[in-house]
Formats: structure tokens, C-alpha cells, sequence
């Protein structure tokens, strides 16, 4: 008996050991190797590949979370409240990642599924990505290399002004957006969507997909944004522009005392709300222990429904 209780001690304290050991491992910031996760839900939007891309789609991990390089294939994943819940709002789902990587999950998967939570149908878009390294050893070391302090001021792309990549360079994504857009207003009654109830939101990067698309899409009619950590420059706001929610931290690179892009939209007369939070740094995604920012995706949902984007129209 003593021999067999001493077994099973043995055996929950290596359990235990194993647990701190794979926790601590997920989340620190070094990069991991990840098998591609299944996406059987992921629907090919058909937008063609990425030129001049010898390496295939790959993953790894990197504080806790599971992301994707090399994109060469556009897709969207649909992201559907309960029967009976939804309310008939939509809203695409950007992930960041420099447009060198995606954030899937803190940015993608859990912001969709929070969404659906609150009747809203949400879609992640996994838009295509410009190259990096093939292998990992490499891409850790670009992704560990030297950097310059960031600029003192950064555009809407959210990345600072003299990394930006060239406005052609975005070609691509926005021809995704413009995709997953097409998407959802052509299925639009087999998802229970009200096509004049589709937003985009998106993080980082994503913010800056997201606010390329609502500046030059000519086919994509978004009902509302949420730029999330976004670059803060000042743009030119169409009269076409919707209603924006904008969110970010004084701790993020990314502010550094900018509020170009909420001055534009104000001064264009287009309703705009504007969240900057005490702490949160970058990349929070809905949030991080502790942080004043961790509750801005209620303000967002509180937003949506102050503005009627909850609820249809009368006579619809």
C-alpha cells in the first residue's frame, strides 16, 4: 500500500512539474514550432497567391499563442452565435501580425468567438501575408533582430512611418477584405447577416487593413469599424466613411501622443469613439491581467448597441 501511495505521488507531483513546465513554455516569448491546427470551418476565398512565395504556410507559437506565416491562401472562418441568439450584425475579423504573421488566436479565434457570444455573426479573415525566412531558425532570428527606436509618428497601417510598406504592397490584403466582404453579403441569409449591419475590426496591422479598406475599398460598403491598436497618423476620411471605435494604450509604441486619425474623423463630421487606456502595451487582444484596456471590448459591445448596430431596422 505505502509502495503503491508513493507511485501516485510520484506520479501527480510529475504531472504537476510537467504543467508549470508547458505553461511556463506557452508563455514566454520564445518561438516555438506549431503543426498547422485543423480549420475545417475555413472557407477558400479564391483571391489567387502571393508572388515570389517559395515557402509554404507554416505556424509556431509565441506567448501562448498559435500564429501563421507565409500565407500564400486567403480564407475566412465563420464564427456563428446559437440559433435563436443572433441579432443579425456581422463583423470581419482582422488579425495583426506586421503583415508578416498572424495572430490567430489573441486576435482572431477568441475575438470571433466573444462576438458570437453576443449575437453578432463574426468571420476571421486569414488574409494573405508578405514572405518571411522558410525556416524557423531564421525567422526567430528576423524576428530577434535589431530594430530602430520606432518613429515619432506612424500612419494608419500600424506600423511606424518609415517601415511602412508601400500603399501596393497591401494589394493583396485588400483584395481579401474585399473577398471575405463579397462573402458574406452573397451568403448573407444562409448566415443570418443584415448586409447593412457589417462591420470590420482589426489589431495592429489588422487595424491597418481595416482602415485601408474603409480609405480605398470601391466595393466594400462596412457599416462600422473598431481599428484596435492601430497607427495613429492623421488620414483623408471619404465622405463614405462609417462610424469609428478606436482603441489604444499609452504604453503602445504605436500612440507615442498621436490622435491624427480621431482628429480626422472628427473634423470629417463622422461619429467616432475613442478609447485611449492608462496601460495594455500592444498586442492585448482582449485583454491582459491587470490592465485598464482589459474591458474595452464591452465598451465596443455597448458601442454597437447605443448605435443601433444590435438591432434591425424598423421595417426591415
Amino acid at each position: 500500500m505505502l509502495t503503491k501511495h508513493l507511485n501516485r505521488t510520484k506520479t501527480v507531483i510529475s504531472s504537476a512539474l510537467l504543467f508549470i513546465v508547458v505553461s511556463a513554455t506557452a508563455q514566454d516569448g520564445t518561438i516555438y514550432p506549431l503543426e498547422a491546427p485543423a480549420e475545417p470551418k475555413a472557407i477558400l476565398l479564391g483571391t489567387g497567391r502571393v508572388d515570389d512565395q517559395p515557402a509554404k504556410e507554416t505556424w509556431f507559437r509565441q506567448w501562448g499563442d498559435p500564429m501563421a506565416r507565409n500565407i500564400t491562401t486567403a480564407t475566412l472562418t465563420p464564427f456563428l452565435p446559437e440559433p435563436g441568439k443572433a441579432n443579425g450584425a456581422a463583423v470581419i475579423v482582422a488579425p495583426g501580425g506586421g503583415f508578416r504573421w498572424l495572430s490567430m488566436g489573441n486576435e482572431g479565434w477568441e475575438v470571433a468567438e466573444a462576438l458570437a457570444k453576443q449575437g453578432i455573426a463574426a468571420f476571421v479573415l486569414k488574409y494573405r501575408l508578405h514572405p518571411t525566412p522558410e525556416s524557423l531558425e531564421e525567422f526567430t532570428a528576423w524576428m530577434n533582430r535589431p530594430r530602430p527606436a520606432p518613429a515619432a509618428s506612424s500612419d494608419a497601417s500600424g506600423e511606424a512611418a518609415p517601415a511602412r510598406p508601400p500603399q501596393q504592397d497591401l494589394s493583396n490584403q485588400l483584395e481579401d477584405a474585399e473577398a471575405a466582404y463579397a462573402m458574406i453579403v452573397k451568403r448573407a441569409r444562409e448566415w443570418g447577416v443584415d448586409t447593412n449591419r457589417i462591420g470590420m475590426i482589426g489589431f495592429s496591422a489588422g487595424a491597418g487593413l481595416t482602415m485601408h479598406s474603409t480609405l480605398n475599398s470601391k466595393t466594400m460598403r462596412l457599416a462600422f469599424i473598431g481599428p484596435i491598436y492601430g497607427g495613429m497618423g492623421p488620414v483623408e476620411v471619404p465622405e463614405s466613411a462609417p462610424p469609428m471605435f478606436s482603441v489604444i494604450a499609452t504604453d503602445d509604441f504605436l500612440f507615442r501622443g498621436q490622435f491624427g486619425v480621431i482628429d480626422s474623423w472628427y473634423k470629417a463630421g463622422i461619429p467616432v469613439e475613442f478609447h485611449l487606456y492608462q496601460n495594455g502595451g500592444h498586442g492585448f487582444g482582449l485583454g491582459n491581467p491587470n490592465r485598464t484596456s482589459n474591458r474595452w471590448f464591452d465598451a465596443f459591445i455597448h458601442w454597437l448597441d447605443v448605435n443601433s448596430f444590435l438591432t434591425a431596422k424598423t421595417g426591415k
